[in-house]
């Protein structure tokens, strides 16, 4: 089954939102081995969405439509379709009522446009949304079949995944199943990895291997095929293990892991605590951190030292050894680990300082970035980076470097791995 994605709204060709649900739809179509050829985005007109299903219709077997669900006078998406597919749009009684209840349980009228979220194409299969108001629906006519979502994501999100995702397995059953594991990279480019496992990306055929980088790392989706779960599985665990003895010592997890969930189960696994003293990444380290569940039995805290007086006054670095090696330095970077370890009692110590940019700073170039550890009683140990990036980038990847470099640290000294 090949498909097209079509997101419905102005506000996505003027840029006032990303466009993140064909993101999330393209990744859920994957695991069930359905193809997605086009993404195509159209306003809110309903001329030009005509013409996007005509193209789309045939070019794809299913046509997935996000936005112009809603009652206002641009939500045309199912009047469009409806239209185009000759087909009249009838009232779900099930949801007008849930509907009629949220109005009702809020104390609030509900005008005569909110009843319009509860009309259905005719023959259609209604995917509940326990999120929202409109419902999306299922149809078959033609040899095509349409799906029709809500936008928000907050509703889209949970519809497909426990609403229209089963159905869509349902269309493809031939008796077997479709199960993907995916590998998660850090430290190596792309281009790199991909020319490492080249091999393995030219000769596949079940399970089938695809790469995607995003924001410095890169994963790998085996996607395998089998009778059985239990089959799906071998065949997996069979290409994750070519792989890994590729370009192993650069993975890290799987799945919905992140560089700081690893960090941090690493740290909890070993009973140890860490601290940090942050000055380009204002925090960032640490926030990132913090949004790992049961963190607070290893996160202790830390400070935001963005200027040479904070560092000397909040973690007691000497003044002479910022006159001497500035502020964008490796012994700057030691020191606040050190010190930060000492001022809050942790096991470990995380200093990051450098030069954001757009702007050179302290004499250094843009991009340059150092990172500090302190772990125990042992000298820090201290890592340069040379970014290139806008500002906010770089300040990212020097959290998951940190991530990662500290990772490796700990591994290295002896700690067990998860």
């Amino acid at each position: 089954m090949n498909a097209e994605i079509i997101a419905v709204g102005s506000e996505l060709l003027l840029g006032q939102i990303a466009n993140t649900n064909a993101k999330f739809i393209s990744t859920q179509l994957s695991e069930l081995g359905i193809n997605v050829f086009y993404h195509t985005v159209v306003g809110d007109n309903a001329e030009r969405l005509k013409s996007a299903i005509e193209i789309a219709e045939a070019r794809a077997d299913l046509i997935i439509f996000s936005g112009g669900l809603g009652p206002t006078k641009d939500d045309l998406t199912k009047e469009t379709i409806a239209k185009h597919l000759g087909l009249p749009l009838v009232m779900d009684d099930v949801a007008l009522k849930f509907i009629e209840e949220f109005f009702a349980a809020r104390g609030r009228g509900m005008t005569e446009n909110n009843r319009k979220q509860a009309l259905i194409l005719e023959g259609s299969t209604v995917l509940a949304n326990h999120h929202g108001m409109a419902p999306g629906m299922l149809l078959e006519k033609s040899g095509n079949t349409y799906i029709l979502l809500p936008g928000p994501p907050k509703e889209l999100e949970p519809m497909f995944q426990f609403e229209a995702k089963s159905k869509l397995a349902a269309l493809l059953n031939d008796g077997s199943v479709i199960q993907s594991h995916v590998l998660r990279f850090y430290g190596i480019g792309e281009a790199e990895l991909e020319d490492r496992v080249q091999d393995i990306l030219d000769n596949q055929t079940n399970p089938t291997v695809a790469p995607l980088a995003s924001d410095g790392e890169v994963t790998l989706r085996i996607t395998a095929k089998a009778d059985n779960v239990e089959d799906a599985w071998k065949l997996i665990k069979s290409k994750e293990e070519e792989i890994l003895a590729i370009v192993g010592e650069f993975h890290y997890g799987y799945n919905d892991d992140s560089l700081a969930s690893k960090l941090v189960e690493v740290l909890i696994h070993n009973k140890l605590t860490i601290s940090a003293a942050e000055s380009l990444t204002a925090g960032l380290f640490q926030s990132e951190l913090a949004e790992i569940p049961g963190v607070g039995g290893t996160l202790i805290g830390g400070v935001v030292t963005y200027t040479p007086e904070a560092k000397v006054n909040q973690l007691g670095i000497e003044k002479s050894l910022i006159e001497q090696c500035g502020v964008v330095s490796g012994e700057c970077a030691g020191a606040m680990a050190a010190q930060v370890r000492k001022r809050f009692g942790t096991d470990v110590g995380v200093g990051l300082t450098g030069a954001a940019g757009p702007d050179a700073h302290d004499g250094q170039p843009p991009g340059t970035i150092w990172l500090g550890f302190s772990i125990g009683d042992a000298e820090p140990v201290m890592h340069k980076l040379s970014l290139q990036g806008m500002r906010n980038t770089n300040r990212i990847r020097t959290v998951k470097f940190a991530c990662s470099y500290l990772m490796r640290l700990l591994i290295e000294k002896g700690y067990e791995k998860i």
